[in-house]
């Protein structure tokens, strides 16, 4: 054999063994990951087999201890005069004001043991068939009135009309909802946003005697008040505000 032969021959196992320690590192990495595998096996049966050999934790109960009552008689339910709807929700005509002394209980009153139903106080309004509709539409719930006259031709109305105000805040609404024409003044009522008194100029016709008219509005949560004033003679500004303004603190 040449010497190239035998350098050929000698030089084959130098690099023939690459092949198979490439093979060799394959199974290794394969055997490694098989017996992680196996060994995360195995410590997931030896947990459970352990926490199958211990006794259980109780659970806490889940209803909830009884907090004994404080003791003493805890707050006082608000008065009256603290709680709105106290008021608003019992006798409506119990804040009215009263009838004064002297005066006359009119045959035309449209109130019947001081209420209004929608109809009775429709009819009382100007074109009653298109107030009858509204008032529907803005869920009247009742009305309280009270009336009077003075003398030969004075006559006062008071009227207050409560809403159930489930989808629109009517009373207020009603309050500044007022179409006044012919005022000869109008000024704001002290207690109340929304709240106005008006002097109208005097109703003139042939034959009889002049009408003067005066008029207050203001609502107070789901009430609307209503004042009127009519006389043959001019009617104050302070006759009507005062009459307001006792009236809305009653609210």
């Amino acid at each position: 054999m040449s010497e190239s032969a035998e350098a050929e021959s000698s030089a084959e196992p130098d690099d023939a063994p690459s092949v198979p320690r490439a093979r060799r590192r394959g199974r290794t990495t394969l055997l490694i990951a098989t017996a992680a595998v196996l060994g995360l096996v195995a410590g997931t049966c030896a947990g459970y087999l352990i926490q199958a050999d211990r006794v259980p934790t109780k659970l806490p109960s889940l209803s909830q201890p009884v907090v004994a009552q404080a003791k003493g008689d805890g707050p006082e339910p608000l008065s009256a005069a603290q709680d709105h709807r106290v008021k608003t929700n019992g006798d409506l005509r119990k804040l009215l004001l009263p009838r004064p002394k002297g005066t006359k209980v009119p045959d035309w009153a449209p109130e019947q043991d001081g209420w209004l139903d929608m109809a009775a106080y429709a009819h009382s309004l100007e074109d009653s068939d298109v107030a009858f509709g509204r008032l529907a539409k803005a869920e009247f719930r009742r009305a309280a009135g009270v009336s009077w006259t003075v003398g030969s031709n004075g006559n006062t109305q008071i009227r207050l009309v409560q809403y159930r105000q489930e989808e629109n805040l009517s009373a207020a609404d009603r309050a500044s909802d007022w179409y006044v024409y012919g005022s000869s003044g109008e000024w704001p009522l002290p207690g109340a946003s929304d709240g106005m008194v008006y002097l109208f100029k005097p109703e003139r016709e042939a034959g009889y005697l002049p009408l003067y008219k005066a008029q207050a509005t203001a609502s107070r949560g789901d009430i609307a008040m209503e004042i009127w004033i009519y006389d043959s003679k001019p009617i104050p500004k302070s006759k009507i505000m005062d009459l307001a303004k006792r009236q809305l603190e009653r609210l």
